[in-house]
């Protein structure tokens, strides 16, 4: 794209535009785009008199914005990204369904989970960057793992459960009876090797990255 941008909104004579509109112009320039911004501000406020949200008006880099929960990449070859937001407020609803579920079995915590897991990624399937959802999955589990630390409660239980889950005697012992809290014990290589991956995946856990690699194979 080169030179001038322009940008025509087209109103049937009854028509009306939705009461939310959001639209995303891309330019080559910032120059260009406080141009494009300034002519947009003026046909929209003297023209079509619709009500301009400043907070999310901006003329910025393109990885700095997000557009229906998504943004793209910085690489020369753009690419479709999940918006940092977008990652945080599924990180505060699982959050909240986990404080929500303290006292249920993991079974039924990963019961409660699934449908909001399998519905984010649903729509966000079209993302093609890899590493924010391997990041995601890790930090589920490891959440499960601090739940399941915190249901365990006394050194004696969790030394129990972790030898139940192959640990040997000393270290399940030496991990269990620690006196670190549950989200550093969640992160380290005794809750790793006593529940790996593999075991969140028996229990039926969603993998972010798992569902949406076979939703694009289906597309």
């Amino acid at each position: 794209m080169s030179g001038d941008v322009h940008v025509r909104f087209c109103e049937h004579l009854k028509g009306q535009f939705l009461r939310v509109t959001r639209r995303n112009i891309y330019v080559r320039s910032e120059a260009a785009g406080q141009r494009v911004m300034r002519g947009i501000r003026t046909f929209l406020e003297e023209v079509l008199r619709p009500r301009v949200n400043e907070a999310k008006s901006a003329v910025e880099q393109p990885w700095k914005r997000k557009f229906l929960g998504y943004s793209v990449t910085w690489h020369e070859e753009t690419r479709l990204r999940i918006a940092p937001e977008s990652l945080r407020r599924l990180m505060n609803r699982v959050r909240g369904l986990l404080r929500e579920g303290r006292g249920r079995s993991l079974a039924q915590t990963i019961e409660n989970l699934n449908p909001l897991l399998r519905g984010w990624i649903a729509y966000f399937r079209a993302s093609a960057s890899k590493r924010p959802l391997e990041e995601l999955d890790a930090w589920l589990r490891r959440r499960l793992r601090c739940l399941l630390w915190q249901q365990w409660k006394h050194p004696a239980a969790r030394n129990r459960r972790l030898q139940a889950l192959g640990l040997p005697p000393e270290r399940a012992w030496k991990s269990a009876s620690n006196g670190r809290g549950a989200w550093w014990n969640a992160g380290a290589s005794h809750t790793h090797v006593a529940l790996p991956a593999s075991y969140f995946t028996h229990m039926g856990l969603v993998s972010l990255l798992a569902t949406q690699r076979r939703l694009q194979r289906v597309q």
